[in-house]
């Protein structure tokens, strides 16, 4: 069958068989090789170059169409060589020098707190993430504080957590619940509000907010955030005194968790890609590759009809892949791969797309026809091609690597949910033999901060170091024959002649590109280790990363009250209180005190005093307080005032009467009860006492002073005769008891008892 040969392929093809009368080319291997094929046909090549070439009725008449000018055409659109020459092969890079060069997403620690700029860049995000988005509106209204955060430009699937600065809090409803029970209120006000909208088309405005804000034009109802979600968040200013205990950071900074994009998911028969309101949640990374790649609208936008269509079985198996049960040392099981993160508009989409790969150690290829091939990380024999002497026309080998690019330990990083989402190291690989050999420990980080699995990263972790122990790399200059192994993740060699050090070996198709003036395409590789998907839980999973304990603060403690009396002296009366030592030097005692009732059972203000200068001694706090009202019902609290001059929490109330006269008097005496109709009339003598001023008469209806009522108060002067009629009593039987009492109510010790008085 005649064939129709490129003069050039003729040429090169005629000069190969005059060479291969030369000899045998056996290139001496070193650290670095490097030939190409004059070079190799210089040394007397005897190969074989095999015709007609394999051609692939896909990507054929595309690289032929190279010698025309301008560009292609494939389905009816004209697509430019410079679009052919940018990368068509994409892996994820997670360490080494070139990953610094690489874009990157934001960390996760850049979620914690809202960006704040005129113009803010818009928030992307799949999977579950930590993140606090953009401010659009920061205003306060008389005692109130409104804010409005944009958290990504899409809808989302939940809210799941929040955070208020780094302290997790619950909402009951929409009112935020203290984690300790003293920051951000307590149960009696509506402290800190937040409101929640996952980016609805049409979305609902935060009604809260309106109210106050739309009189002014602030915030209306036609602030609604179609498609975009956000939160909002309402804060209460509490009195100057317990600013600094409910808000000891300042101004609360809202970051949320949520559940972001909701994916197309290419199983299911139920979800339509053109009907969103079909797709689910996900945190599979090769359904979140596809939706960045097609629907994310800041992603690349491609069309799903021509990006994953054409090759839907091979989206399908990887996204099976990423589904798959892996044991767990402990027992269990969890999904080999998932991811989750965000982005934002600044950075260019291959960021994402490299954050998302990372996270399945995956590959992808973009096909002539605009097809998306993509692999997870697990190695299959049907994804790997073949390049022999005759696909390569030039190469590049790294043998080894130089001492300063040597790593013998390789430390996986990944974004850790039980450190409040920060970016955490797991357990490292490495090889000891190497750093003894080395002299040093050689440290290479990999970045997987889309994982939020710690066994994840271990397994992504062991994958890249044992490439990077494989060592052997370098590129391949590969003829347009060989453009089936440039869509190929693997590559067999069959490469006696040209490459006999890696004849027979499986390289890993890391990167490749169009490259005309080589002859066809320039492919980076890295040799694949034999036992990249060995995986030994019990082995290799090592440890949980420790999640440093939080310090629980006791905050401001509460006083404890040794006791609280009264004290007179010159006609006033101050009140001792007695605190125990709470042994720290950082709080100032303070003692409040009101009258127990002013009229009606109505309590009067609080008035309080604080003691800076109070000095403890013998385990105890001694606080006299200034004058208080003589001879009256008050009631005693204290509290200690933090160095921030907030308030901990009070005492519950001592009540004392505040007495100037504690001296009791002297006892009536000549008491004399006559029983009439209706009445008894009493008649006594006043002590001969000084502070004497009235007497308290009792009356019960048995013989018990302990349970008799005081009927009457009589006042008058000492050493004189006094007298009451009781009237007005139902007949029967009564008993009176009669104390002196002086002018702070302090009564004789001993009373004078009437007896049984009979009443008619």
């Amino acid at each position: 069958m005649a064939h129709s040969v490129n003069p050039f392929d003729d040429a090169l093809r005629q000069a190969l068989a005059t060479a291969s009368r030369k000899g045998t080319y056996s290139p001496a291997i070193g650290a670095f090789e490097t030939a190409s094929t004059q070079e190799i046909m210089a040394e007397g090549w005897t190969g074989e170059y095999r015709w007609p070439v394999h051609r692939d009725p896909i990507f054929t008449p595309i690289f032929t169409a190279i010698l025309g000018t301008g560009g292609f055409s494939l389905f009816g659109a004209t697509i430019s060589y410079a679009a052919i020459a940018s990368a068509i092969v994409t892996t994820a890079i997670v360490a080494g020098v070139q990953y610094l060069l690489t874009p990157k997403p934001p960390k996760p620690e850049d979620g914690r707190a809202p960006l704040t700029q005129p113009i803010p860049y818009r928030f992307w995000g799949v999977g579950e993430a930590r993140l606090a988005g953009a401010l659009m509106l920061w205003e306060a209204l008389d005692n109130k504080m409104y804010s409005v955060q944009a958290i990504v430009g899409h809808r989302i699937n939940a809210y799941t957590g929040y955070y208020l600065n780094d302290d997790k809090v619950t909402l009951s409803g929409n009112r935020v619940v203290s984690p300790d029970g003293k920051r951000y209120g307590d149960d009696a006000r509506e402290w800190v509000m937040i409101y929640s909208r996952l980016g609805l088309t049409p979305e609902t405005a935060i009604a809260e907010f309106v109210t106050p804000l739309s009189g002014q034009g602030i915030w209306t109802s036609n602030h609604r955030g179609d498609g975009q979600a956000s939160v909002g968040m309402r804060c209460m200013s509490p009195n100057v005194e317990y600013f600094q205990k409910f808000f000891p950071y300042g101004k609360p900074a809202l970051s949320v968790v949520a559940q972001l994009a909701l994916v197309w998911d290419f199983r299911n028969p139920a979800q339509d890609p053109e009907d969103p309101s079909t797709w689910a949640f996900s945190k599979n990374s090769i359904l979140n590759l596809a939706w960045h790649e097609c629907f994310n609208p800041f992603g690349t936008k491609r069309d799903f009809r021509k990006a994953i269509l054409p090759v839907l079985d091979m989206w399908q198996e990887e996204a099976d892949v990423c589904d798959e049960d892996v044991p767990r040392a402990a027992g269990g099981t969890e999904k080999r791969y998932e991811c989750g993160g965000f982005d934002t508009t600044d950075h260019d989409p291959k960021s994402g797309t490299n954050a998302i790969l990372a996270t399945c150690d995956g590959w992808m290829c973009e096909r002539g026809d605009g097809a998306l091939l993509v692999v997870a990380g697990k190695f299959r024999e049907k994804y790997v091609a073949t390049l022999t002497d005759a696909d390569i026309v030039g190469h590049t080998v790294q043998h080894d690597v130089l001492p300063e690019e040597e790593v013998n330990q390789f430390i996986p990083k990944f974004t850790y949910p039980a450190t409040d989402y920060t970016t955490t190291d797991t357990d490292y690989f490495e090889d000891t033999a190497a750093q003894i050999d080395a002299g040093r420990v050689l440290p290479q980080d990999g970045s997987y901060i889309w994982v939020q699995q710690w066994r994840q990263a271990r397994r992504l972790g062991k994958r890249e170091f044992a490439r990077a122990r494989a060592k052997k790399r370098g590129t391949l200059d590969v003829r347009f024959t060989g453009i089936n192994a440039i869509y190929a993740p693997w590559v067999r060699l069959d490469t006696p002649r040209r490459l006999p050090s890696l004849d027979g070996a499986l390289i890993n198709n890391r990167r490749s590109v169009l490259s005309v003036s080589r002859g066809g395409f320039q492919m980076t590789f890295v040799k694949m280790p034999d036992d990249i998907d060995a995986w030994n839980p019990a082995d290799d999973e090592g440890a949980a990363p420790p999640v440093p304990p939080k310090p629980v603060s006791d905050g401001i403690p509460t006083p404890s009250i040794d006791t609280a009396t009264a004290v007179s002296g010159g006609g006033t009366v101050y009140v001792r209180v007695v605190l125990v030592d709470p042994n720290r030097d950082d709080v100032t005692p303070s003692i409040r005190y009101r009258i127990t009732d002013v009229g009606g059972g109505t309590p009067g203000a609080w008035v309080e005093q604080k003691f800076p200068d109070a000095t403890p001694s013998g385990g105890l706090i001694v606080a006299n307080t200034n004058p208080v009202p003589a001879n009256t019902s008050i009631d005693i609290q204290a509290a200690f005032i933090g160095s921030n001059n907030s308030y901990g929490p009070w005492t519950g109330s001592v009540t004392l009467v505040s007495t100037v006269d504690t001296t009791p008097p002297a006892a009536v005496s000549g008491v004399v009860a006559t029983g009439g109709v209706g009445q008894v009339a009493l008649t006594w003598n006043t002590p001969n006492s000084a502070n004497y001023v009235a007497t308290n008469i009792r009356r019960n209806t048995v013989n018990n002073e302990g349970t008799a009522t005081v009927v009457r108060t009589e006042y008058g002067a000492p050493s004189s005769a006094d007298a009451w009629t009781n009237t007005g009593l139902t007949a029967g039987t009564y008993y009176y008891w009669l104390r002196a009492a002086n002018g702070s109510a302090v009564e004789s010790t001993s009373s004078v008892a009437t007896g049984a008085v009979n009443v008619t």
